[in-house]
């Protein structure tokens, strides 16, 4: 009979695929850029079981509501795979999910992110967090934690996707939404920076049926399909931020337009009574869009529930300090102009997008045709934004 091998003792876990030393390797690669994130509050470092956040601060507010959000990416996940490029996905992931805490008018104060993987690849998962590090940087907030799963036979080899969760803060008598809302508001749209991270499965589902790789040259969008395609997401946090703490009131309410495109976004934060025409002519669909339209054989009307097209975020404002939000955020970077006015009472007869994910607000129609300009940051005489995407 054999005698037992005096061998190394074999790990088990690792023979079931999960390499726990990877993991603690990509922790390692990642550590410096989540530290960059931490300011006084945040207790404990990197590493812990939970991440510890002081909360001293908010005494300072009379009545402090905590908003919360949770989101991922999506299948542009599935792009970033193809073309082995993770740098930037983390950074749409914390538009998807600190920009949400914004609409409210909300601080946010800290995050943590969760990574399910077919196997760690250990600078992958760096890359990953670094990019959501960097998103946290750019927004003020805390990275507080995360977790990194392998889940071998469940997911592929090179097969990953991302989620996060964040917190913040408001003072109640600051909080945004649709009962700050007034008839003869102004609704500024603020430019997108592309896709963001919504409608990749149609982006896709376009690519594939044309036979592209995103490897391939795209000629109209001057760069290849895949690095066009993963053009990150616009973060808006610290200029809405600053447009509400400056302008004085001037800000009612806030959608980030996301799944369900420009109109069921918007009606969610208006009240059930009103109404709003987004005019089409006062902006051009950036090329991505029509590019991407042209090559599905669809007109971009069809895709405006899917695509957000140029419009990354509205802001209902008070109509004699339009003029003056428009100039500020354009001044942040932020290309931003009038797309409509918030009316009360009977509305026309149409097709209007009536409230959105269980809320039963207001009601939203696109109505007109895009301009066919170029796509650029133009003010009119007096400096309003007005038709700044022509």
């Amino acid at each position: 009979m054999a005698s037992p091998s005096r061998d190394a003792p074999v790990n088990p876990y690792a023979e079931a695929g999960v390499d726990t030393a990877a993991g603690d390797l990509a922790v390692e690669l990642m550590k410096s850029a989540v530290r960059r994130t931490h300011g006084p509050e945040v207790m404990g470092g990197v590493g812990g079981f939970a991440g510890l956040f002081d909360a001293s601060a908010l005494r300072a507010y009379a009545k402090p509501l905590l908003a919360t959000s949770t989101d991922g990416v999506g299948t542009k996940v599935a792009i970033a795979q193809a073309i082995d490029k993770h740098d930037t996905i983390g950074l749409d992931l914390v538009g998807m999910v600190v920009d949400d805490i914004v609409v409210v008018g909300a601080r946010p104060l800290f995050m943590t992110d969760y990574i399910a993987c077919g196997k760690v690849f250990p600078e992958r998962i760096a890359d990953i967090v670094r990019g959501i590090a960097a998103g946290c940087a750019e927004t003020g907030t805390a990275l507080v934690g995360g977790e990194t799963a392998e889940h071998p036979g469940l997911l592929g080899i090179n097969d990953y996707d991302v989620a996060g969760a964040a917190t913040g803060v408001v003072e109640a008598d600051g909080l945004l939404g649709a009962d700050r809302v007034s008839e003869g508001d102004v609704v500024l749209a603020l430019a997108s920076s592309g896709l963001h991270s919504n409608g990749y499965s149609l982006v896709r589902h376009i690519v594939a049926r044309a036979g592209i790789q995103y490897g391939d040259n795209a000629p109209d969008l001057g760069t290849t399909w895949g690095e066009a395609l993963l053009e990150p997401t616009r973060l808006y946090t610290q200029p809405l931020l600053r447009l509400i703490t400056e302008s004085k009131g001037a800000v009612q309410a806030l959608s980030h337009v996301t799944g369900g495109g420009i109109a069921a976004n918007l009606a969610r934060v208006l009240p059930q009574d009103t109404w709003v025409d987004v005019d089409r002519s006062t902006w051009s669909p950036p090329p991505v869009f029509r590019v991407l339209a042209d090559l599905g054989g669809l007109d971009l009307t069809s895709t405006e529930g899917t695509w957000n097209l140029g419009i990354g975020f509205l802001a209902v404002v008070a109509a004699d300090k339009a003029a003056a939000a428009a100039s500020a955020l354009s001044a942040d970077g932020i290309a931003a102009w009038q797309v409509g006015v918030v009316r009360s009472g009977d509305r026309p007869e149409g097709d209007f997008e009536q409230g959105a994910k269980g809320v039963d607000g207001g009601a939203v129609r696109l109505v007109g045709a895009y301009s066919d300009g170029s796509y650029s940051n133009r003010s009119d005489s007096n400096g309003t934004a007005a038709d700044g995407a022509k």
